[in-house]
């Protein structure tokens, strides 16, 4: 139904259940929740697309099973438990989890309080969970980078310093058994080292390309990350390294 509006800007119940091969009742009902996501908004008859649900096809598509990106994510995200304080540093992986973990809860039993909490110092996931009504969204301060959307600095540091992460979904451009976690700037490996010391548990996400490599700036030791989720495409060598430094590795 998204990608529909995405396409059409604008749609009816008629169109859109014979589209779809539903019922209007169907179509009404799934128009009434999308509203309440505040992802359309609702006309006389039909819905529009809002100015926040930009992007639709790329954020809410329903992704093939053989993305790489949306498996190590979802895997990750079943990771989370309902009360956590999760943090997520920026990157496509690490924002294809936050989206999966934000449906789950979406879609799971609530109570009065927040079903999670997400700090993170990415503009692009704070805008995408502060959507979500049962999630309380935590942004760290500081100075955007527009080429991952993460906001650095003293200002990011100051507030970090004063929470505890029951978790970090950790995105990387590197992880090695001799080398740890690391990533290609500076100012991003800094606040992401902050967030490691900052989380009781480090779950690193990353495609297989990544396990092996070396980055230019090094976030973490190995013995720091917990888990790894990836794909089968990395090395076999250098993921029995890892589970040998102490890290779970699931490929998926």
């Amino acid at each position: 139904m998204l990608d529909l509006l995405a396409e059409r800007g604008r749609l009816s119940v008629t169109e859109t259940a014979a589209a779809l091969a539903v019922s209007e009742a169907t179509v009404r009902r799934d128009f009434t929740e999308l509203a309440r996501q505040q992802l359309v908004t609702r006309t006389h008859g039909g819905v529009l697309a809002t100015s926040v649900a930009y992007d639709l096809p790329a954020r809410y598509r329903a992704s093939s099973g053989h993305d790489p990106k949306e498996r190590i994510a979802a895997a990750a995200a079943d990771m989370v438990e309902p009360g956590m304080v999760v943090g997520f540093n920026g990157g496509t992986t690490t924002s294809a989890t936050a989206r999966r973990l934000a449906a789950r809860i979406e879609h799971g039993p609530h109570s009065g309080d927040p079903a999670l909490t997400v700090v993170t110092n990415a503009l692009n996931i704070a805008t995408e969970m502060v959507l979500r009504p049962h999630i309380r969204t935590v942004s760290l301060g500081g100075v955007a980078r527009p080429q991952s959307y993460e906001m650095t600095g003293p200002l990011a540091t100051l507030v970090l310093n004063e929470l505890w992460l029951d978790m970090l979904i950790l995105g990387i451009d590197g992880l090695t058994a001799s080398g740890g976690a690391s990533c290609r700037h500076v100012g991003e490996a800094g606040i992401n080292a902050l967030m490691v010391q900052r989380a009781s548990r480090v779950v690193v996400v990353g495609t297989g390309d990544k396990i092996g490599r070396r980055a230019f700036a090094r976030i973490c030791d190995v013995d720091q990350v917990n888990v790894l989720v990836t794909d089968p495409g990395a090395a076999k060598d250098d993921l029995a390294a890892l589970r040998s430094a102490g890290v779970d590795v699931h490929v998926v």
